[in-house]
């Protein structure tokens, strides 16, 4: 009795079009072979070649128009991947004792400021907490939050006490959209004083805003220890 052959998976397309990239066979700018030649080499459905194909142009190595056809980039892109990191888990993962402690937490009006740069209505309700993570005793990152209640009601019965207000948020609710600014700054007296810094003293900041849809989420300042280094891989 004779046996099918065994059809291609779609990983396995996708490793030999990579393959063939790699080895000049499809130099950049090539066209390459349509959806149904492929499908009839690789002896599979097309649906398969599809994935394959669909996988490689998110990874930015194929380019794919529905008129023109599918060509090798003549310029590979990578997409980036935001995931916003828990700073416990980077203190020890540093070999250092991770503590928690919240400074301030009070429910408020949004203020002006706040208003405009997150679009809420004048009397939007927002939590604002101040916190500071600590490694091996000393200052790490102090931590500025503002958390929209319309968007995150349930924020309100939190006492973030026990969990500091960025992990609770990656543990409780999704995001869709995030921007993220870096800038040195100098510490105001009451940083310095929070991070047993001297005043004036140049600390790395990130502000970042984050939203669900067209709702904002939260709005943070987070100032990070001048010994602080952010290494990242794209």
């Amino acid at each position: 009795m004779k046996h099918a052959a065994k059809r291609a998976s779609y990983q396995a397309i996708k490793a030999d079009v990579l393959q063939r990239i790699r080895d000049n066979i499809w130099p950049p700018g090539t066209l390459l072979p349509g959806e149904i030649e492929l499908a009839e080499e690789f002896q599979c459905a097309r649906a398969t070649v599809n994935r394959a194909m669909r996988e490689l142009a998110d990874e930015g190595v194929i380019d794919r128009k529905r008129k023109s056809g599918t060509r090798v980039k003549t310029a590979p892109t990578r997409q980036a991947k935001f995931t916003i990191p828990l700073i416990r888990l980077e203190i020890e993962n540093a070999g250092k004792n991770y503590r928690y402690a919240m400074v301030h937490r009070q429910k408020q009006t949004a203020p002006r400021w706040l208003c405009g740069r997150l679009a809420l209505h004048s009397a939007a309700q927002v939590l604002h907490l101040q916190c500071i993570h600590y490694a091996d005793e000393s200052p790490f990152q102090y931590e500025a939050r503002w958390i929209n209640l319309s968007a995150v009601p349930k924020a309100e019965s939190e006492s973030f006490e026990k969990i500091g207000p960025n992990e609770w948020l990656i543990n409780h609710v999704p995001f869709t959209e995030a921007e993220l600014t870096f800038s040195a700054k100098s510490a105001t007296k009451d940083i310095a004083a929070m991070m047993s810094l001297s005043e004036g003293a140049s600390l790395l900041t990130a502000e970042r805003t984050t939203w669900l849809s067209d709702a904002p989420v939260t709005y943070a300042q987070l100032y990070f220890h001048q010994s602080y280094k952010m290494t990242t891989r794209i």
